[in-house]
C-alpha cells in the first residue's frame, strides 16, 4: 500500500474519533453543569485543557465564557481541533482516496461534513440545540465506524483505520481522566464529596462507561474508576484495550514474524507495561504523573508510526548515480 494512501486512511479515522470524543466531552459537561449545585462555578475551561487548545483559544478570545468556548470547540476554523475542522479534514482525506475506501464510507463522511457545516451557519443556539448537535456528531461518528466494519475489506487499509482510531481514543481517554483529577477538583477537601462523585460519574459518561462500570463495581469509587478506564481488558475505551488494538493492527501491517520492527517494539513495550501494572503502582507514582508519562509515550508511538509508514524517504542512490555525481 502506498504511504500516501495509508496516511490518509490513518488520519481520516483519527479525525473522526477526535470529533466524536470532543462532542462526548462537551455534551457531558453540559449535563454536569446542570446537575452541579447552584453555588458552584460552571467549569468550561477544562474542555480546552482536555483538547490541548487552551493557548490557541486565549489568542483569539478575551473571555472564557460558555458561548465563546462552544463556538471555538465546535465551529471555529482557526482551531484545528474544532469538530468542524476535524470532520472537514477527515472528508478531505477520504476524498483523496475515494477509489480505495467503500462508496458507503465516502458518502457518509461527505454527509457528516455538510451536516456540521450547515449547523455552523446557525446564529442563535439554545442549550437543547447544542445538545442535539453533539448527540448527532456522536451518532454520525459511530455510524461511520459501523460502515467501516461492514464494508471495508480486512486488508492493510483496514488495519491503518483501526490504528488511527484506537491511538486517538487512548489519547483522549487519558486526557479526560487527567482533566478530572488535575483540574476539575484541585481542593483536596472536596475529595469524596457529592461534587466529587458527580464529576467522576461525568468522566465515566464522557467515554460511555457509566453502565458498564456499574456492572463491574457497585459504587462510584475514584480508584476503581481509574483502574477501569486505564487497565480494564475488555472495555473498548480503556487505555489497555486501545493499546492492545493498536499493537494487533501494527502486527497485522508488519507481519507476525517482524517483531523487531520499531513500531512493534515500542507499542509492545508500552502495552506490556500497562498489562502488568496495577492501580497501586499508578497511585504510587501519582495519577497525573502516570498519565503524563503515558501521553508522552503515546506521542512517541505516533512518531514511530509516522516515521515507519508515512514519512517520505529518499531512495538509495545506485552506483551509476554516484558515478555521475
Amino acid at each position: 500500500m502506498l504511504s500516501r494512501v495509508a496516511n490518509s486512511i490513518y488520519w481520516m479515522n483519527r479525525y473522526i474519533e477526535r470529533a466524536e470524543n470532543h462532542a462526548r466531552f462537551i455534551g457531558v459537561t453540559f449535563n454536569l453543569i446542570l446537575d452541579m449545585p447552584k453555588h458552584e462555578k460552571a467549569q468550561w475551561e477544562p474542555m480546552l485543557y482536555a483538547s490541548g487548545d487552551y493557548d490557541t483559544f486565549k489568542s483569539f478570545y478575551p473571555q472564557s465564557n460558555r458561548s465563546n468556548i462552544l463556538r471555538f470547540m465546535s465551529f471555529d476554523e482557526r482551531n484545528p481541533n474544532a469538530i468542524l475542522s476535524c470532520v472537514h479534514k477527515a472528508r478531505e482525506n477520504a476524498r483523496s482516496i475515494r477509489e480505495i475506501i467503500s462508496k458507503e464510507m465516502w458518502e457518509h463522511i461527505n454527509q457528516f461534513y455538510h451536516s456540521c457545516k450547515e449547523a455552523s451557519r446557525r446564529e442563535k443556539w439554545k442549550i437543547d440545540d447544542w445538545q442535539d448537535f453533539f448527540n448527532q456528531v456522536k451518532m454520525d461518528s459511530q455510524l461511520y465506524y459501523g460502515i467501516v466494519d461492514s464494508t471495508f475489506t480486512r486488508n492493510e487499509g483496514y488495519q491503518f483505520s483501526r490504528l488511527g482510531r484506537y491511538l486517538e481514543r487512548a489519547d483522549k481517554t487519558s486526557r479526560f481522566v487527567d482533566v478530572k483529577y488535575f483540574i476539575l477538583l484541585p481542593d483536596v477537601h472536596e475529595v469524596g464529596s457529592n461534587l466529587d462523585v458527580l464529576q467522576w460519574s461525568a468522566v465515566l459518561k464522557s467515554v460511555s462507561a457509566f453502565n458498564m462500570y456499574r456492572q463491574a463495581y457497585l459504587t462510584i469509587n475514584p480508584a476503581q474508576i481509574v483502574e477501569y478506564l486505564m487497565l480494564d481488558r475488555y472495555f473498548p475505551r480503556s487505555l489497555f484495550y486501545c493499546l492492545k488494538e493498536v499493537e494487533e493492527a501494527i502486527i497485522q501491517i508488519t507481519g507476525h514474524q517482524n517483531k523487531q520492527h520499531p513500531a512493534v517494539r515500542i507499542i509492545g513495550k508500552l502495552r506490556s507495561e500497562m498489562e502488568y501494572n496495577d492501580i497501586n503502582d499508578i497511585f504510587k507514582i501519582g495519577l497525573h504523573e502516570s498519565l503524563d508519562i503515558f501521553q508522552q509515550k503515546l506521542n512517541k508511538v505516533g512518531n514511530v508510526i509516522h516515521e515507519s509508514y508515512f514519512a517520505l524517504k529518499p531512495e538509495p542512490e545506485t552506483e551509476e548515480q554516484e558515478m555521475e555525481q
